[in-house]
């Protein structure tokens, strides 16, 4: 569930690429920044020896990871999987999804690796009870779709309870959360709209 994404089918269904190696693009951005592995842990929650075993291709990051380590090292998340080649489409097996899955709370995406990347898709799955109170707000807009169950979405003074098959779109600089007030499952698409380098809207939905 934790692999890196594996990129790239490209130009209309020709042959794959193999997997990128996030790892070692990880520790060109880190050398190229004369940062120590000591250096980037400071800079991080990251300790030193998960960064070590992320750029030696031994642990595979979590969006979360990525995420503290794209901001460590001053770049945008999608930078992190860009090479000398860009990406024109990107390709992701179900069972190597980057995820972060805590307290009932499972984000996995559903893609990332463009160049100029302007929106982010993720599977958001809660299990019952889960879910914020604190309302958010971010940069873009975001499209909600439910897949199985049903979710509360709180957009400012609104309620909108989805269920399978039902969809949301909205400007994301209102303030919103979402919770899963049933007694099953639920799991549900978000796509985030990238605004520039910003990735406001993935981190605090985490």
């Amino acid at each position: 569930m934790k692999n890196s994404d594996k990129a790239v089918q490209k130009n209309g269904g020709k042959k794959a690429s193999p997997p990128f190696d996030i790892g070692s693009r990880i520790r060109r951005l880190r050398e190229a920044r004369s940062l120590t592995l000591r250096a980037l842990a400071d800079k991080c929650s990251l300790s030193v020896n998960a960064i070590s075993l992320i750029e030696r291709g031994k642990n595979s990051p979590t969006v979360s990871s990525l995420h503290t380590l794209a901001e460590a090292l001053g770049v945008g998340i999608v930078e992190l999987f860009q090479d000398e080649e860009a990406h024109d489409s990107v390709f992701v097996e179900k069972g190597s999804r980057l995820s972060h899955d805590k307290d009932g709370f499972l984000m996995e995406s559903l893609g990332i690796g463009l160049q100029n990347q302007q929106l982010e898709p993720f599977l958001f799955t809660l299990d019952p009870g889960h879910g914020g109170d604190a309302p958010i707000s971010h940069p873009g807009q975001e499209f909600v779709y439910c897949l199985k169950g049903e979710v509360e979405y709180h957009v400012e003074e609104k309620k909108y309870k989805l269920k399978t098959g039902d969809s949301l779109l909205l400007e994301a600089t209102r303030p919103h959360f979402f919770k899963n007030s049933s007694s099953r499952v639920t799991s549900f698409l978000v796509v985030f709209q990238a605004i520039g380098a910003s990735n406001l809207g993935r981190q605090l939905h985490f």
